[in-house]
């Protein structure tokens, strides 16, 4: 998954503005730990971080977007 793909799915789950809060400030366990941007800034590959959301907010996220 390319990183635009990612940051769009995102916004489409949750819009623009609590997509970036939530990939700046909520520490996943699925991400050992660390932010969403902090995983990706790690090299982890975006669908990797893609999966740990959807595991984290499987209602919020849609059937469509995983």
């Amino acid at each position: 998954m390319r990183l635009t793909d990612f940051w769009a799915r995102l916004e489409q789950a949750f819009g623009p503005a609590y997509a970036a809060s939530l990939a700046s400030d909520q520490v996943l366990p699925q991400l050992e730990g660390r932010t969403i941007r902090e995983a990706l800034d790690a090299g982890m590959p975006t669908v990797a971080v893609w999966r740990a959301v959807v595991a984290a907010y499987p209602d919020r996220v849609p059937n469509r977007l995983h």
